[in-house]
């Protein structure tokens, strides 16, 4: 039987079973011999010097190795340039183990290094700090008044700020038939992954290192170890095979990797460094954000002018910004629109990006906004966001490569059974039940990133396929081979795709919904070299039935080269090898985005959730009940894979909307709920029905697959259609997230 397309088939994670297993080695569990253990001691002031340090009862206890502060540490680069990394917003980098001066809550002030974990735990309460403590500012709120426009850099590339004002908004908004005003405000969000971040550093000597790292870019890792250290890049292996997840957190390295191959250097040993679960609050965050919006539209509902003012904390030393207010105008058009975002420097960590950083924000906010026109105008949400559809991008005025969101309306309202809400708010109920239904629509950037991929038919006639990509449980192994069994014709279990290590072909880190377009692009311009090295090759071959073929008269298909107006005769891969003198034949290739004819249109990707929730009538507790949310997202590689990344993400919208956030005590300036037991997240409990519809998106600009990325889209849409919802129920408006249920007592 002939192999069958994989692209497009439901097909289950091919490490599944590892993972489940627990088989499948994440970066604290190597077995490394002769292995020490740091365990880093964090500040407890907020900002400040450290005026002294004692470590003599630290370093007396039996199995205690070194104790690292800024007072002993082994020399490192002097200019700022060499700690940047490929996310590194504009400022100064945090350097650990710098200097005396505290900048933040949390901040790594010294590393013990034991022969065991238990024992560099325990060494660690024992070192003693004196503090001289300056006055802080970590409340938003108190510091709106210092708000100033974001700094630029390599960064504001795919984070630009807000465009220019179009019309006259202050008019238009002012004489305004219908006119809507609101304030919405988000706390800091932590990631959270179930894996805890961690390092294991191998000392190979002579200045190599083999690094197991928890990271999405493992050549990012490469490139900043090597800089900071006065390494050769080449000398600097990071691995990350295996991810629990990190949804923005490791896009930029964090401390326990500098803290980690600082000590194994310092101290030419094995060292492992693990950050406890109250030290993953200790750096970058979602940040805590002020939105004030002001839309208004005539009696029929066009939206006549659009408003978005947003602010942002950000560390002191770095400008951290997101793409935030003008997502309303790549949505809808209006004459009148004023955008503004600013940033307020805070003595925090600096935030970064957090799965749909900005975008899950804004939407929130747009969506509510749209909706509380929509009562004000007693016209059917979804209604009035089909009277201001735009088939262009009207922020630009450019056509989108592609843009399938009226399908996802219409289907997802189907399905959801829109048609059967009453608009009354309070007017649904189910028993002791207030019953509500929301509904949002969804935007998302769709990013492609440069990605060099090896491709190889190896000795056995077989493929491999190399790129340094991670997969942080998305399942880009699985589609990355599927990808690949097509591009040659083979079956997948005939294809090896190699990821996660530094010492394969370029990859950005894996973030922004990008690496199915980004390394699947790769693959596919790899595997077409390849093709044309093979067919080549078998031309040569003496008496070769395909001499005089050439790439259009062929197929590749089940290990051979079939002649297409004659497929029983062929050439195969063996065949070719075994001509090559048994020699593997390769090709390396860059895919990367068209610039220049992309420059014409918009990308992105859409969706529409509509929510179901039903609210205790005495109680006020608050269920989501049941949820659909349908996506543009183009060519649909793996249906099984992209649905578990929008349900995932769907997950995530309920916990943004009812129970996420980190609460700063200003006071002391310091985060106070950092454990799962008071950080809130969802359980198995709190999740109920989830739909999943993909719409019939057929892309054929947007790059040679016509693929986009199903990761964040999936949240962008619920945190608002889940408030709306609410409101639909309560006739309570309540703009703050999460939304607790005593605010609807």
């Amino acid at each position: 039987m002939s192999t069958q397309p994989s692209v497009g088939q439901s097909i289950s994670r091919l490490e599944g079973k590892l993972k489940v297993t627990g088989t499948a080695k994440y970066a604290g569990e190597y077995n490394v011999p002769d292995l020490l253990y740091g365990y880093v001691v964090n500040s407890t002031i907020t900002k400040g010097k450290i005026v002294s340090i004692d470590t003599h009862i630290a370093k007396a206890i039996a199995g205690v190795i070194e104790v690292l502060t800024h007072e002993n540490r082994p020399s490192l680069a002097w200019f700022d340039l060499q700690y940047t990394d490929m996310d590194a917003p504009p400022g100064v980098v945090f350097k650990p183990l710098y200097d005396d001066e505290i900048k933040y809550n949390g901040q790594p002030i010294a590393l013990v290094v034991a022969r065991d974990f238990e024992t560099a735990r325990y060494a660690s309460t024992l070192v003693r700090f004196e503090y001289e403590e300056e006055p802080f500012e970590t409340c938003l709120d108190n510091n709106l008044d210092k708000a100033r426009d974001a700094g630029k850099g390599f960064a504001t590339l795919l984070k630009p700020p807000p465009p220019k004002p179009t019309g006259d908004f202050e008019e238009a908004f002012e004489n305004a038939e219908v006119k809507v005003e609101s304030e919405y405000r988000h706390s800091a969000e932590h990631h959270n992954p179930i894996e805890l971040f961690a390092t294991t550093t191998v000392y190979e000597g002579d200045g190599k290192l083999t690094i197991y790292d928890k990271t999405q870019g493992t050549i990012n890792d490469q490139v900043f170890i090597a800089n900071v250290f006065g390494l050769h890049y080449k000398d600097v292996r990071v691995l990350a095979p295996f991810v629990g997840g990190a949804f923005g957190a490791g896009l930029r390295p964090q401390y326990q990797l500098f803290l980690c191959v600082m000590a194994a250097l310092h101290l030419k040993r094995n060292v492992r460094v693990t950050l406890d679960r109250k030290q993953m609050f200790s750096f970058g965050h979602r940040p805590q954000n002020v939105q004030n919006l002001r839309f208004s539209t005539d009696m029929n509902g066009k939206l006549t002018a659009m408003g978005h003012s947003a602010i942002s904390e950000t560390s002191q030393f770095e400008d951290y910004s997101e793409t935030l207010s003008q997502w309303s105008h790549k949505l809808y058009p209006a004459p009148n629109t004023l955008f503004e975002y600013k940033l307020v420097p805070l003595d925090v960590y600096t935030p970064i990006d957090m799965r749909a950083p900005g975008g899950s924000t804004a939407m929130h906010a747009i969506e509510c906004t749209m909706d509380e026109l929509a009562y004000k105008l007693a016209i059917d949400p979804l209604e009035l966001r089909l009277r201001n559809y735009s088939e262009t991008d009207p922020s630009s005025e450019k056509p989108y490569t592609g843009k399938a969101l009226m399908e996802c309306y219409l289907k997802a309202a189907e399905k959801f059974g829109w048609d059967k809400r009453t608009p009354e708010p309070g007017s649904m109920t189910r028993g002791n039940k207030l019953v509500g239904y929301g509904m949002a629509t969804g935007i998302w950037d769709a990013y492609q990133f440069p990605a060099r991929v090896e491709a190889i038919i190896t000795k056995e006639g077989k493929l491999e396929v190399n790129n340094a990509v991670t997969d942080i449980g998305t399942g880009t192994l699985t589609v990355m081979t599927q990808i690949a069994a097509d591009a040659l014709g083979l079956p997948m279990e005939d294809v090896t795709f190699g990821y996660g290590d530094s010492a394969k072909p370029f990859s950005m880190f894996q973030g922004g919904s990008a690496m199915t377009s980004s390394t699947g692009v790769g693959i596919i311009m790899a595997a077409k070299a390849l093709r044309k090295k093979l067919l080549e090759k078998a031309k040569k071959i003496k008496n070769s039935p395909l001499s005089e073929a050439g790439e259009n008269d062929v197929i590749f298909k089940d290990g051979n080269i079939h002649l297409k107006n004659n497929p029983v005769v062929f050439v195969s891969f063996k065949a070719i090898i075994a001509f090559n003198k048994g020699q593997v034949i390769k090709t390396t290739e860059m895919g990367k985005p068209h610039l220049l004819k992309l420059r014409k249109y918009s990308l992105a990707t859409h969706s529409a959730s509509f929510v179901e929730v039903e609210i205790d009538k005495e109680l006020k507790t608050i269920t989501v009940t049941r949820a659909v949310t349908a996506v543009a997202a183009g060519r649909i590689i793996n249906p099984k894979t992209a649905r578990s990344q929008i349900a995932g993400s769907m997950v995530w919208g309920i916990s943004k909307a009812l129970h996420e956030e980190t609460i700063l005590d200003e006071k002391i300036g310091k985060y106070i709920n950092t454990n799962l037991g008071e950080y809130h997240i969802p359980v198995h409990a709190d999740i109920n029905e989830l739909e999943v519809i993909f719409a019939d998106e057929k892309d054929e600009l947007i790059n040679e697959l016509g693929v986009k990325g199903v990761g964040e889209i999936g949240l962008v849409a619920m945190p608002a259609a889940i408030a709306n919802a609410i409101f639909h129920a309560t006739g309570k408006r309540i703009n703050k997230l999460p939304i607790h249920f005593d605010e609807l007592l």
